[in-house]
C-alpha cells in the first residue's frame, strides 16, 4: 500500500465470545465487500485474545459510506448481538508512515 497521504485507518479492536455462529464466514464477506467500496485502500487484521482490524481509507466520507452500507451494517448488528463480548472503534489521520521489508 502506498496510498497518497494523508489517509484515514479504521481500528477496530475487539473480543470475542467463544462461539463462532458463523463469524468467520461474516468476516470473510465484509473484507471483499470493503475492498470493493470507493475509497478503500487496505485491511490488516490479527487476533489472539484481542482482535485488532484496521482498514485505510482516502477520506471520511468513504469510511461514513461503509459504515452505511446494509450489508455492513447487519454484520455490524450480528456482531453486537452473537460475536462480540465488546468493542472500540478509532477513526484516525495517517499523516506519516514508514516500514522495512526484507
Amino acid at each position: 500500500m502506498n496510498p497518497s497521504k494523508p489517509y484515514y485507518a479504521v481500528i477496530f479492536t475487539n473480543t470475542r465470545t467463544a462461539e463462532d455462529n458463523g463469524y468467520s464466514e461474516m468476516a470473510q464477506q465484509m473484507e471483499i465487500l470493503a475492498r470493493q467500496q470507493p475509497g478503500f485502500l487496505d485491511f490488516e487484521s490479527a487476533r489472539d485474545e484481542i482482535g485488532i482490524s484496521v482498514s485505510y481509507w482516502e477520506s471520511l466520507q468513504d469510511i461514513a459510506n461503509w459504515k452505511a452500507n446494509t450489508d455492513h451494517m447487519f454484520a455490524q448488528e450480528k456482531g453486537i448481538s452473537d460475536w462480540y463480548k465488546w468493542y472500540k472503534v478509532r477513526i484516525c489521520l495517517v499523516e506519516r508512515e514508514y516500514g522495512f521489508k526484507k
